[in-house]
């Protein structure tokens, strides 16, 4: 009989690389009398991710300073729309195009904010509220993480 806790790591890594391209939070497989079950620690992740990327905004552009303390609290403000998965953020539906929102613009639930694509395929991201969108956080074309703040909406 074979070790119950004996695994092939090429296995449990391909696992985790499909984890970290497809957004999901964990995955499973079984083969004949044995089960792995690969996850990821979201809370983990996104205080990890978080101030990655408010480095990387006041890196990309100039703030205002009336909003230079806005990005401490972008993580936890409850307007915070996130990533719901890897992948490349864009803000048209086309290269050149207007963009879907601006900051200032009113939005109402369901409203497409942004598109992300991830493995060949668009994924709208839609308004979870009505609002103002007060904040952008990512810039056309960039590479987004799971739970990583995106935009807010007031």
């Amino acid at each position: 009989m074979a070790n119950p806790l004996s695994f092939d790591e090429k296995i449990v890594r391909k696992l985790a690389e499909i984890l970290n391209e497809t957004g999901l939070s964990e995955i499973e497989i079984e083969q004949e009398n044995s089960r792995l079950r690969v996850a990821r620690n979201l809370t983990a992740v996104a205080t990890v991710e978080a101030p990655t990327v408010m480095h990387a905004q006041a890196v990309a552009s100039p703030v205002p300073a009336a909003q230079e303390a806005a990005p401490v609290d972008v993580a936890r403000h409850p307007g915070t729309v996130k990533a719901p998965m890897v992948g490349t953020a864009y803000a048209a539906s086309t290269p050149g195009a207007e963009p879907f929102v601006k900051v200032g613009a009113k939005v109402t639930q369901g409203q497409t904010l942004l598109i992300i694509e991830a493995m060949k395929v668009m994924n709208q991201i839609r308004a979870p509220k009505e609002g103002t969108v007060s904040q952008i956080l990512f810039n056309d074309g960039d590479p987004v993480e799971y739970d990583q703040p995106l935009l807010i909406i007031e």
